[in-house]
């Protein structure tokens, strides 16, 4: 009989592997730069060309290695990390394996350059696609340099997989600001064909983890520390004024390690419950250490996952953690408030404080507050409460019930009926012939500024308003990367962005109809969404859904009183616009309750 089983040769079992531990440019850099950290580096320099595609380039001020240490790095599973098998229960450095660098050899033209503390000369050796190629002497200071050119040159099922230079980019600049992170006391450098993205000296956690998430975020920041003999926890976390569309800004650690674990997510969201909105996610930077053993990072090659051995009591740890410093509500604008929670507040009191705390910060509208708040003025100091501006408005009319068989002034549905009133200010409560309509007043709203917003974008006249100062927005890289990809496409549906240098951006103009309200806000929205989004026609598909969320963000939110002109303005635009029975996202916008339902409750019948 014929064999059918082979050892596959060495050149594929390479490219196998480096398609577990390689994904991405950004991966690559993640590797490199954490060698170079167990290295002990104290300056690290990124350079990327086409994304990374064309080009990477990492350099160290690390210890550097003897020639012999650098033919040997370039084997696979040679490490200088781990000796014996008890060693993998005891892992505190980043890497450990033996992986990296023969992986990104066999699918690049790579370079390593390095040079040992007393030694005096560097070496330099030469590999493509996996085979040495040159190895010499070097003149260079102590410390790695390592390059990457041509990235899957000889994997093309890899290559094709790759995403744009911008894209790419946005994940480059993403993973080394996460590294940088963890690693306050190192300086970071990236640059993108000749462009700074990012330039991090050497400073204290508070102010590292500003200078990625933005500058105006630091005095949002508090710190935190807790946890026991077992797990200890510290970092930082954000008030619930400064909270994110999506997960970017959640940077947790084990050991050092930046880590993706629903255990911890859920835990820090579980501390947030209650406190900021569903669907957004806040701004912390949390380092909880662990006895080696107690947790096991060799589970994935990304070293992204891990598993702990007392899962439930890291969590609740770093739930309790986080707790106790939102239980203080240290954002109050007044001590005394803060201070005025008792100790032995829990439950549901608990949340409520919480939440009341929540709503004072992002300035909720409430039922006293009819007009929505205006941007706060900049360059205030910090901690000092800005004294509300002073402003004209029409004073709200006292609503006067109409009689129930008054003529109706209209002839649409809704623009007849007879309007009883408002209940709680957030429902409208109209009567026709013989039965009882209620109106969710925000769901309403938010149907008649949808309808109105698709029409003017199938018509290309969505209105554009520019701001009277215009805006700057701090993001991540990813989101740069997007903005930039569909930059045409937001300006088709109102919004002007600009780059204002590294990861800002500057927004000259935004939709009229939520021009007065938070853009800011709106574009995180947006960015979030389209971030999962692979080409435009994506974003012509997803459309609707990001013309909901404009409406949304446009319209009337939960208390807020109305009086009669209002609400006959609102039934009318009702009939006006091609109006459906629900919302955008599926709620219904009214109620009807018959006169034989309700007498049958009051047993009449």
């Amino acid at each position: 009989m014929s064999q059918r089983i082979s050892i596959l040769p060495e050149t594929l079992t390479n490219k196998i592997a480096a398609g577990e531990v390689v994904e991405r440019p950004a991966s690559v850099i993640k590797e490199l730069i954490e060698n170079s950290l167990d290295a002990g580096a104290t300056e690290i320099s990124v350079e990327i060309s086409a994304g990374g595609r064309r080009k990477i380039c990492v350099t160290d001020n690390g210890h550097g290695m003897s020639r012999e240490d650098a033919l040997l790095s370039l084997e696979r599973h040679a490490t200088s990390k781990i000796k014996v098998d008890s060693d993998l229960e005891s892992i505190l450095t980043l890497g450990f394996r033996g992986e990296a660098l023969p992986s990104i050899a066999s699918v690049s033209r790579f370079s390593l350059t390095t040079r040992e503390t007393g030694s005096l000369e560097g070496s330099e050796i030469i590999i493509e696609g996996g085979k040495v190629r040159d190895v010499r002497a070097c003149g260079m200071p102590t410390g790695t340099v390592i390059c990457v050119e041509q990235l899957f040159f000889n994997l093309p099922a890899r290559l094709k997989f790759l995403k744009s230079a911008e894209t790419e980019t946005g994940h480059v600049g993403d993973v080394v600001a996460r590294m940088a992170v963890s690693r306050p006391d190192v300086s970071f450098t990236c640059t993108s064909d000749g462009r700074e993205l990012l330039r991090l000296q050497q400073s204290d956690l508070q102010r590292r983890l500003a200078q990625v998430v933005g500058r105006e975020s630091s005095q949002h920041l508090y710190p935190v520390t807790g946890g026991g003999e077992y797990a200890t926890i510290s970092g930082f976390i954000s008030a619930p004024s400064l909270v994110r569309s999506g997960t970017q800004a959640i940077f947790t650690y084990i050991n050092g390690r930046f880590i993706r674990d629903k255990v911890v997510q859920h835990a820090v969201m579980q501390a947030y419950r209650g406190v900021i909105d569903r669907g957004r996610y806040p701004v912390v930077a949390l380092f909880i250490k662990l006895p080696p053993g107690e947790v096991d990072v060799n589970v994935h090659p990304t070293k992204h996952e891990v598993r702990f051995r007392r899962q439930s009591v890291v969590h609740d740890a770093l739930q309790g953690a986080v707790e106790e410093v939102l239980s203080r509500s240290p954002w109050l604008p007044s001590p005394s408030m803060a201070n005025s929670i008792p100790k032995e507040t829990t439950g549901q009191a608990y949340r409520e404080r919480i939440a009341a705390a929540a709503q004072a910060s992002l300035a909720m509208p409430t039922r006293e507050r009819v007009f929505p708040q205006q941007f706060p003025v900049t360059g205030e100091p910090s901690g000092v409460p800005s004294r509300p501006h002073e402003t004209v408005r029409e004073p709200v009319t006292p609503f006067e019930a109409e009689p129930p068989h008054s003529p109706p002034q209209a002839t649409g549905y809704f623009s007849s009926l007879a309007v009883i009133g408002q209940f709680h200010s957030e429902y409208i409560l109209c009567q026709s012939d013989t039965e009882l309509v209620v109106i969710d007043q925000h769901a309403a709203s938010e149907r008649v500024a949808y309808q109105r917003l698709k029409q003017q974008c199938q018509s290309g006249s969505i209105e554009s308003q520019r701001l009277l100062f215009p805006e700057t927005i701090e993001l991540s890289f990813s989101e740069v990367a997007v903005a930039v990809r569909f930059n045409a496409d937001l300006a088709g549906i109102g919004f002007e962005l600009e780059p204002f240098g590294g990861t800002t951006l500057m927004v000259s103009a935004a939709p009229r109809i939520v021009a007065r309200k938070n853009p800011l806000l709106l574009i995180r929205d947006i960015l979030a969404d389209l971030m999962s989004f692979g080409t435009s026609a994506a974003f012509t598909d997803a459309l609707d859904g990001l013309l909901s969320r404009i409406a949304c963000h446009s319209v009337i939110r939960g208390v807020h009183l109305l009086d009669n002109r209002q609400i006959k303005e609102l039934l009318q635009q009702m009939d006006q616009t091609d109006f459906a029975a629900s919302c955008p996202h599926g709620r219904p916008v009214s109620h009807v309750v018959t006169l034989a339902e309700l007498q049958k409750i009051f047993k009449r019948t």
